[in-house]
This record gives structure tokens, C-alpha cells and sequence, in this order.
């Protein structure tokens, strides 16, 4: 599965802190076995995040982006990520959630979204490397069946054989 990870961050893209649920999220995709196809950082602003999203969809099978989704005033990533996809996946936000609850009540702010660009998922996940670390528990287990089904039918090419 090629992956692309967009952290969403001022602090982050101005270099005060390092990226930590963009490095959590990465080890945890080493460790199942994706590809790594781009990694990025933004500041929190919607058009940057929206233009980095467009072009990581355009090489991966899933991006998966960490930070910018709480209720804090710069927080925009749903918005960005809104903004550019095709269609959405609202149980997977939905699931995130539910499952989060159980953990922090927190959870309850969390404003991330889900869908597709084109036949490329893309999941907003928390900024906290440990939020993504429980999130991803509840994501991985569906990502290839999700990407599988995004990808559509296989056509079967079984008439143009003559038969």
C-alpha cells in the first residue's frame, strides 16, 4: 500500500518542534508494511494544506494527515481536506471517534474527517503522537480492504480473448 503523511502544524513548519505524530505515524506504517510514498509539513493554513493533499493523492493509495483538527482557531485541516475531496467516508472519522471516547473524553472535540480524492483515501488523524498511535489501532485493521475498494472492480478482460 503507498501511503503519503502530511503533518499540519505552524510549529511544526516553522521548526520549534519536531513532527512527532508525523514520526509516529510513520513507524507505525513501517511496521505494517506500507510504502512510504512522500512525507510533508505544513503550516496550519487551508489552501497549503489543500494543495499538499491534491498532490500527495496523486501518488499514493492513502494520505494520512496528523494535526490541525481540534477546535483551536487555526485548527483547519477538516476544512482543507473538505475542500478537496470528492466524496466522503463518514464512518471512518465516526469510528475514530467512538473509539477515542473510550480512551479521553477529549475525543469529543475532535473535528477530523475522512474520504476520498479521486480513488485516494484520505484520514485526518490527531497532532499527538499518542492519539495517532490509539487511532491507529481502529484504522489499520480496514485501510486495504478501504483501498481495495476504492480502487473499483476489477474488469474482467475475459471478452476481449474471444471468449
Amino acid at each position: 500500500m503507498r501511503v503519503a503523511v502530511l503533518t499540519v502544524s505552524d510549529r511544526v513548519a516553522a521548526g520549534v518542534v519536531p513532527g512527532a505524530g508525523g514520526s509516529a505515524l510513520c513507524e507505525l506504517l513501517e511496521g505494517a508494511g506500507a510504502s512510504l510514498v512522500s512525507r510533508a509539513v505544513v503550516a496550519d493554513e487551508r489552501e497549503p494544506i489543500a494543495a499538499a493533499l491534491r498532490a500527495m493523492a496523486a501518488d499514493a493509495e492513502v494520505v494520512l494527515t496528523t494535526g490541525g483538527t481540534g477546535l483551536g482557531p487555526r485548527d483547519v485541516t477538516p476544512e482543507a481536506t473538505r475542500a478537496v475531496l470528492d466524496r466522503e467516508a463518514p464512518g471512518i472519522a465516526e469510528a475514530l471517534r467512538h473509539a477515542s471516547l473510550a480512551i479521553t473524553p477529549f475525543a469529543m472535540l475532535s473535528r477530523a474527517t475522512a474520504g476520498l480524492v479521486g480513488r485516494t483515501l484520505v484520514v485526518n488523524l490527531p497532532g499527538n503522537p499518542k492519539a495517532v498511535r490509539e487511532e491507529w489501532t481502529i484504522l489499520a485493521p480496514v485501510l486495504a480492504h478501504a483501498v481495495e475498494t476504492a480502487r473499483g472492480p476489477v474488469p474482467d478482460e475475459s471478452h476481449r480473448r474471444g471468449r
